[in-house]
């Protein structure tokens, strides 16, 4: 079969989100195949392809052909508590026996930050590339993702706020992320663990060369800027990249496998009844360089 790509949303937007057809990733794919997802990720930012029922192993042997993969440290569940291998992030609510965590258990309340926008591993001095969410259990009702196009969001300001921005630089962490919802019960490994790093707030795209905003909840200062004025600031942009008009909102299906481009989206899971299973099991691509190597061009 030949590979199609087709906007889920060709009316409102055309640009982003693309649906997947003709491939099936339980096998090896073809160099044609690869090149294809490649140049589907560059132009959409987003893939979705259905009905993939996938092994861990299958997951893991179609990641590699896009490129190398990150480890999975980006949970506070430790290593003996693990159910997955260390390739694969364990975005479910179970524990490694099978069974639902309770409400108030710390991994649970750790992981409520993914309700926030945020940009996978934007928290890693080298961040992620692409993620690859496999869905293997899924709640009767919500438990959406939703998506928001940074390029586009960048595209729309306004010549002033793009000088402003141009060379910024600002500081990711999970301890700040998680602090905004109250959750501040780190371990001193911990914090040295996810201590800040630099990120741009403004990227360049390798392949396309576009430029996108480059946010996360996990931002929390600005270099040279007062922490007040920073995080203010932020949050306006984040309104403004979080706009309807740039988000894409993904109702899960059993087996879908959805991809995006960090570089070029953030994302946020939405609520669900916590006592029913979500299990998803994400495989995530390292950028290989820092975001502070994808420099824009200067502005003249």
């Amino acid at each position: 079969m030949t590979i199609n790509i087709r906007p889920m949303d060709p009316a409102g937007r055309a640009f982003f989100a693309g649906e997947v057809s003709g491939i099936d990733l339980t096998r090896r794919l073809s160099d044609t195949e690869v090149a294809a997802i490649h140049a589907g990720m560059d132009e959409f930012g987003v893939l979705v392809f259905h009905s993939q029922d996938l092994t861990d192993e299958q997951q893991l042997a179609f990641s590699r052909q896009l490129g190398p993969l990150e480890t999975a440290t980006g949970d506070i569940a430790a290593p003996e508590d693990r159910r997955l291998s260390m390739d694969v992030n364990d975005i479910s609510n179970l524990d490694k026996h099978g069974k639902v965590v309770a409400r108030d258990d710390r991994r649970r309340l750790f992981s409520l930050g993914n309700l926030l926008w945020h940009s996978d591993s934007s928290f890693k001095a080298v961040p992620a590339k692409y993620s690859l969410l496999s869905a293997r259990a899924i709640p009767a009702e919500g438990g959406n993702t939703e998506f928001a196009d940074m390029r586009a969001a960048y595209d729309a300001l306004d010549a002033a706020s793009k000088r402003e921005i141009h060379d910024l630089v600002c500081l990711h962490s999970q301890i700040y992320s998680r602090g905004v919802l109250g959750f501040d019960e780190f371990t001193e490994a911990e914090r040295v663990k996810w201590a800040p790093v630099r990120q741009r707030l403004v990227r360049r795209h390798p392949a396309t060369g576009r430029l996108s905003l480059y946010l996360a909840s996990h931002a929390g200062e600005i270099e040279g800027w007062p922490v007040p004025e920073a995080r203010a600031f932020l949050r306006d942009l984040n309104e403004h990249a979080t706009q309807r008009q740039f988000v894409y909102a993904h109702v899960w299906r059993l087996h879908d496998l959805v991809m995006w481009d960090n570089r070029v989206t953030m994302h946020r899971a939405r609520r669900f009844d916590g006592t029913q299973v979500r299990d998803m099991r994400r495989t995530t691509l390292t950028n290989e360089v820092s975001s502070l190597e994808q420099a824009p061009t200067p502005l003249h």
